[in-house]
């Protein structure tokens, strides 16, 4: 399948072009972007997407979720970490069947088309059903068999599996998901690192997260600082970083000289749960690759990546007084290209380059909370919404257009939902 995208405004997010180029055309064919520039005649049996009044940039890219954790969905007021999943998740969690994994990662991916983000990252159980929903939906998924020291060989026996089913597929991807450090005793952890670096993957791990975690590593591991862990294990392995709250500035130097280390900051998810505020800017300072993550939609609400950006760049000019920190565009590639790079798909995806994947969004900006048009970066950071996308693409295929997606009985996945959290509730019969 061939499609046009017509007199746009593009922002590609690629090196060596303009940050913004008006009436330009962007030509797919099948799953690649095969020429950008003006004036293209559409061929027959092209699809043509009209981009007049309209924004086309990269999918948004999502470094740090749990897709099945949609059910989850405001479980969390009123618990501060610890007492939720003690008292709330773990034991709903214990109810979960395969099905149940299958219904909440596909309500994610709706989430997902809807508010124009293309690519996720996910860490949880049971990854075959959420691979089902993301191959069904269309959406680009990396994921893992998520590693703990529990059953560690029949861990790495079914990541192993995943790797291999899911090598030449064009929109699954696998990773090295290790839970965390403070889940993961010192000899597995060297066993988990060096599966990556036979597997030649990267490895995606929570890091830091709050005061608790900080001091079951420190105490796991025997180490002045959690740092010290990943200096000693992590100078050659690729790895995203999730959370990374309680990172002093000095820790935050010494993890700058490995680059092989990016962050998924997760602002919402860490406000919600009362974690505190990542000292993103510092990080940027020290040449740290920043992406952007929501965590699960118990924690952090919702899958939007706008509103994820705008949180970004507000708490990091609010907690350092500094209105000049986190400049619009900056914020953009977080949630793109730095995106691509942590994924190590940055060959692929995270910016729109002829030769590159098709995954992209076109936002409407011919909207209310888009008007005046001052500075074109900072409204879509700022004043752009999920409901501002009008069309997401993901490898080539329109996943929705004109905020429709025509392919998916929506309303038969928020009923199988609803029964989810009823049934592991007890608030109606387990046949149901």
């Amino acid at each position: 399948m061939s499609i046009l995208i017509k007199n746009t405004n593009l922002i590609s997010m690629a090196d060596g072009r303009p940050k913004i180029e008006e009436s330009m055309d962007v030509f797919i064919n099948n799953n690649i972007i095969e020429k950008i520039t003006k004036g293209i005649e559409p061929k027959k049996g092209t699809k043509v997407i009209e981009g007049t009044g309209k924004v086309t940039m990269p999918g948004l890219i999502n470094t740090h979720a749990h897709v099945a954790m949609s059910i989850f969905r405001e479980t969390l007021d009123g618990y501060n970490l610890q007492e939720w999943l003690e008292n709330k998740i773990w034991p709903m969690e214990d109810k979960l069947i395969g099905k149940d994994i299958y219904y909440g990662s596909y309500l994610s991916f709706i989430e997902m088309i809807r508010n124009g983000c293309t690519c996720i990252n996910d860490m949880y159980f049971l990854p075959e059903y959420s691979i089902k929903a993301a191959v069904e939906t269309g959406v680009r998924l990396q994921t893992t068999r998520t590693l703990f020291s529990s059953d560690v060989d029949k861990r790495l026996a079914e990541l192993k599996d995943l790797i291999n089913k899911y090598k030449d597929n064009d929109t699954i991807s696998i990773n090295v998901g290790i839970h965390g450090l403070y889940t993961t005793n010192e000899d597995d952890l060297k066993k988990f690192l060096r599966f990556a670096k036979k597997q030649n993957l990267h490895v995606h791990m929570h890091f830091c997260e709050n005061n608790k975690e900080v001091q079951d590593i420190i105490t796991s591991y025997n180490v002045k600082n959690p740092v010290d862990v990943i200096e000693k294990y992590f100078k050659d392995i690729p790895a995203i970083l999730a959370h990374c709250v309680k990172l002093t500035d000095k820790e935050i130097e010494d993890i700058s000289k490995y680059k092989n280390i990016s962050i998924s900051h997760c602002p919402v998810s860490n406000l919600k749960l009362g974690c505190g505020v990542a000292k993103i800017q510092k990080m940027i300072d020290n040449d740290i690759t920043v992406s952007l993550g929501t965590d699960g939609q118990g924690s952090g609400s919702n899958l939007d990546m706008f509103e994820t950006m705008k949180f970004t760049a507000l708490l990091q000019k609010g907690i350092n007084e500094n209105p000049k920190d986190m400049p619009a565009y900056e914020v953009l590639k977080f949630a793109t290209i730095n995106g691509a790079k942590a994924l190590n798909l940055e060959d692929k995806i995270g910016s729109i380059e002829e030769g590159k994947c098709a995954d992209l969004i076109v936002v409407n900006i011919d909207k209310e909370n888009m008007k005046p048009l001052n500075n074109i970066f900072a409204n879509i950071v700022y004043n752009a919404k999920g409901t501002n996308v009008e069309t997401s693409i993901v490898n080539g295929k329109v996943l929705m257009e004109n905020r429709k997606i025509n392919y998916i009985d929506e309303k038969k996945i928020y009923n199988e939902c609803e029964k989810i959290i009823k049934r592991i509730n007890n608030k109606q019969d387990q046949g149901d």
